[in-house]
Formats: structure tokens, sequence, C-alpha cells
């Protein structure tokens, strides 16, 4: 779930001279980037499958402990150095937005929409990630990225009001504040890959969190009622492992390549992907709108890739970065 990065289009964050940097070609940062969209997507139909066994603080906090005890136990075999004391500030917010608030109020969204739905609402998370990136960083990506980019962002309004019935509820309102807490780990998240790995910075940002996580679990548990179940075990698994860390890796990994802007439009084809999960897994039904909301999606997604490119020429993203 990203923001500022190395090699953006119009920024770059100093490399420390005594450890080596690799550069690789903006490819791979849209694969990686990439995989990490197809993970999230999946995010909402497991958090969907999690909640038939678990209440929404329980599946929170049994997720966090157990993606922290996967990250801890690969910084310890990888005997990563802990942060510099600088680093902690951006971690906690990375943790506060990316491993405890969104998959919280996203959790408490869905107990009462559907996964589809909560899909499309998300679908503003590459706009607002993108501008709070550009005021966090002072950025100033090309016109026609942000003409895209609002485009796509209205797109994704428009089907979300047509799949709603033009009405708003308190989960939509839970929602959009899962967009604000999302973004803006997103967006420290990005920056900090960019001055180390990014598998790092998911796992720190787990690592600070597990204090809260378990005792979340010890207050939840007791008072929300366990029902296990396969669809319950797998969702939750897959939101810990998969969504959590995996996800998350990737995905900042891609961003420190190909720099946030870039990065976060691909996420406007995570709403259309958790469609499709959503009626394969949940059997949820997809509306004749999809198709239309699928290629106008892609289409805004290739016209943000081509104009971050050409934004990035001319600036300073030739500097080589860690990833």
């Amino acid at each position: 779930m990203t923001a500022e990065n190395s090699a953006t289009s119009t920024m770059t964050i100093a490399v420390r001279a005594d450890r080596p940097a690799s550069r690789r070609g903006p490819g791979s940062g849209v694969v990686l980037a990439g995989l990490g969209v197809l993970a999230f997507s999946l995010t909402f139909p497991s958090t969907v499958w999690g909640l038939e066994s678990f209440g929404p603080w329980s599946l929170v906090a049994l997720r966090s402990v157990l993606a922290a005890l996967i990250a801890g136990c690969a910084l310890l075999a990888g005997r990563v150095p802990v942060p510099e004391r600088r680093h902690w500030a951006g971690l906690a917010v990375v943790a506060g937005g990316v491993v405890v608030g969104f998959p919280l109020l996203t959790s408490l969204a869905l107990q009462t929409s559907t996964s589809s739905h909560a899909a499309v609402v998300v679908g503003l998370l590459p706009l607002t990630t993108a501008l709070l990136a550009a005021l966090r960083t002072g950025s100033r990506p090309p016109r026609a990225f942000w003409a895209a980019a609002l485009a796509g962002a209205a797109v994704v309004i428009a089907f979300t009001v047509q799949q709603s019935g033009g009405e708003l509820s308190v989960s939509d309102l839970y929602l959009f504040g899962a967009l604000l807490v999302c973004a803006a780990g997103y967006t420290e998240g990005g920056r900090l890959a960019g001055v180390m790995p990014g598998w790092q910075v998911i796992g720190w940002a787990l690592v600070l969190s597990l204090p809260l996580a378990v005792a979340g679990a010890a207050v939840a548990l007791p008072f929300e009622p366990v029902r296990l179940t396969v669809h319950g075990v797998v969702g939750l698994v897959w939101v810990a492992a998969g969504s959590t860390f995996l996800g998350l890796y990737v995905w900042y990994r891609g961003m420190a390549e190909i720099g946030v802007p870039r990065a976060s439009q691909l996420q406007l084809a995570q709403p259309l992907l958790t469609l499709v999960w959503s009626f394969l897994a949940l059997g949820e039904e997809v509306s004749a709108a999809t198709p239309v909301a699928a290629v106008a999606v892609l289409v805004c997604i290739a016209v943000t890739q081509r104009a971050g490119g050409r934004g990035a020429r001319g600036t300073e993203a030739g500097k080589p970065v860690r990833s």
C-alpha cells in the first residue's frame, strides 16, 4: 500500500557514499510495482474471507502480528542493521498508514460494503498518493501527467457513483479515510525506499508496529468471536504474508526505481483486478460498465506512464539509487 522515491520524474534522493548503489532500467521498476498492484488487488477479497473467521479488529491485529514475525525473521536472517534514528519517524508514518490505518479502516468498511465497491472507491488512491508526493517532495510532473491522472480519477468516481446508486454510506467514509492514511504511508515509504531496500522499509515498519499489534490482538480476541474456516484462515494468511509483506516489498522497490507519481498510477488497474477476484472468489456480480471502465483506466495508465517518462528526461533522474 507509497510515495516518494529516489529516481522520480522530478525528484532525487541522495545515496550514501559508503554503500554501493544499483541502478536498473525503468522496465524493472514497472514490473515490480505491477506485481505489488497484483498482490494488493487480492487484499479486499482476502479480507472478506478473513472476516468469516475473525472480527475486524482481531483480523487487523493478527495480520500485523504474523506479518511482523515474517519481517522480523527476514531481518534477523539478513543481519540487517537497525535504521538510523533519522529514519524512524518516517517508518512510524509507514506503520500507521499501511500496517495499521488502511487495514483497519478497510476491514471496518468491508463489514457492510462489498469488495468490488470498496475497490472502486480506493481506486482514488493513485491520485491521492501523487498529490501527497508532490506536496512532500516539491516535484512537478508535466501537465499531461496530471490531466491523465485526473481523467483516471474521474473514471473511478463515475464508476463508484454508478455502482452505489449515487449514495455514500458510513463504509464509504471509512474508505475515504483509508485513502488518506494509505497515501501518507505510501509517500513516506517510497521516500525511504530510495535510501534503503524496499523490503527493509516495510520490514522495520512491521516490527515497529508489533507491540501495538500484540496488544490489539490480546484485547480484541476475547470480545470478537472466532469461527475458524478454510476461507478465514487463507484470507488471514494472504493479507499478512502476501499483501502486507511481499506486496509492499515489491511495491516500494518498484517506486524507488520509477518514482512515486508513475508507480502510483499503476494502481488505477487495481480496482478492476479486484473486481475480477471478487467475481471469481466471492461470486459478486460485475456490472456491464466494467469493461468500459477497464479500457478507460488502462488508457489513462498508458498516458501517465508516457508523460512521466518524458518528465524524467532532462532531470536528475539518472542518478543511481539503492533499491
